[in-house]
């Protein structure tokens, strides 16, 4: 692509990218199965048992993992946001881009019965797997919408989860501005994402499958910080993973990407 993408052409390249993993018609956004892609946002490319090595690499648990469905290739991103959490029992979660509902079932097992997890995505085909997944799951309810217009009421929600899904959204700033509305005050934000640490070449900014893989739409640190500011978030804190090109290279490999974005936690509060 040469003509500077519109704010509807990146919705709606990232939205045909995500049904078409969701239906099996294309591979993750590292493109890759092997044990070395660990932490691209992996979404129905590997085997159940590939998806749970790669979570581990994340830092996921054996019981944070004991609580997915059986069998369920699901879903996974570039961390672990459930570190930053700090889950209690009937808490309501939120998990913005959920995908087939990995994060949102691991939540759900943490807030029990007496909880609830809301898990958002705006593809139709990730919201129809997630929905099947969750047949078991009645404190789990999953909702077709965008992240810069929640279908979610005001106040209502004790924490926000994300895995490596803002960065893919043109208006990074108002979805912090909707993620502040939906939460209650004292309400945190806890998520995984990448940032960028260096200035994109133009091939990198150009490709399409940079952008829907989790690479070119990435914001630097400061323009995050500032997001959330903005938005009217206190406490904020971002940590970076300086270690985390190790997987990064494997999402485009020979692009480089591992040297322009990381990973990192994202964490804030109303």
């Amino acid at each position: 692509m040469t003509e500077q993408r519109t704010h509807q052409d990146q919705l709606d390249l990232v939205r045909s990218r995500y049904a078409d993993i969701a239906t099996g018609k294309s591979n993750s956004c590292c493109d890759s199965t092997t044990e070395s892609s660990a932490g691209c946002c992996d979404e129905g490319a590997t085997a159940a048992i590939d998806l749970r090595t790669a979570a581990r690499a994340l830092g996921y648990t054996e019981a944070q993992l004991a609580a997915l469905p059986i069998g369920e290739d699901l879903s996974l991103g570039c961390g672990n946001p459930l570190t930053a959490a700090l889950l209690e029992p009937g808490m309501t979660v939120l998990d913005l881009g959920s995908g087939a509902g990995f994060d949102s079932f691991i939540a759900a097992d943490q807030v029990g019965d007496s909880g609830r997890v809301i898990g958002v995505d705006m593809t139709p085909e990730m919201i129809a797997r997630a929905r099947a997944n969750a047949a078991d799951h009645p404190h789990v309810e999953f909702r077709l919408g965008e992240l810069e217009h929640l279908p979610v009421a005001n106040d209502t929600v004790d924490v926000i989860l994300s895995n490596c899904v803002v960065n893919l959204v043109p208006d990074k700033a108002q979805v912090f501005r909707e993620a502040y509305r939906v939460l209650r005050t004292g309400g945190r934000l806890a998520i995984s994402d990448v940032v960028r640490v260096g200035e994109f070449p133009a091939e990198i900014l150009a490709d399409d499958a940079s952008l829907s893989g989790c690479i070119s739409g990435a914001a630097t640190v400061d323009e995050v910080t500032r997001y959330l500011r903005e938005a009217g978030f206190d406490d904020i804190r971002i940590a970076v993973n300086d270690r985390s090109g190790e997987y990064i290279k494997e999402w485009e490999p020979g692009s480089g990407a591992e040297k322009f974005v990381q990973a990192a936690i994202i964490e804030a509060r109303k």
